[in-house]
């Protein structure tokens, strides 16, 4: 019969030449509990508007905003002169392109809607 030593700190046992270590752990004075306590208050589930930092229309107004921007975009690449130097290239493309970006500013700053 082997006699076993009575128990000491942790110790550390090398098993490869890799340096990977064990620790051998005191056991538990007491267990622990895996179970959480029951609360006493009701489970409320989040409501799906408070997570949204904005309203619908405010999301409605970005999509448009950036809809606005591409059809400038869209626009500018329209022109028929050399390097996009005509009307649609130099005037009314970046127009369309300016109003699509204050749309969106207006959109990011306005309140949102409550419904």
């Amino acid at each position: 019969m082997a006699k076993e030593k009575p128990y000491s700190s942790p110790t550390l046992t090398r098993e490869d030449p890799l340096k990977k270590t064990t620790v051998v752990a005191a056991p538990a004075s007491k267990p622990v509990s895996a179970t959480r306590p029951l609360s006493t208050e009701p489970t409320r589930r989040p409501d799906p508007s408070a997570a949204l930092p904005f309203g619908r229309r405010n999301y409605m107004l970005m999509l448009a905003g950036i809809g606005i921007i591409l059809l400038g975009f869209f626009i500018m690449s329209l022109d028929k002169e050399e390097f996009g130097f005509g009307f649609l290239g130099l005037t009314l493309g970046p127009i369309v392109v300016m109003s699509g970006f204050m749309l969106e500013f207006f959109a990011i700053l306005a309140r949102p809607s409550k419904a």
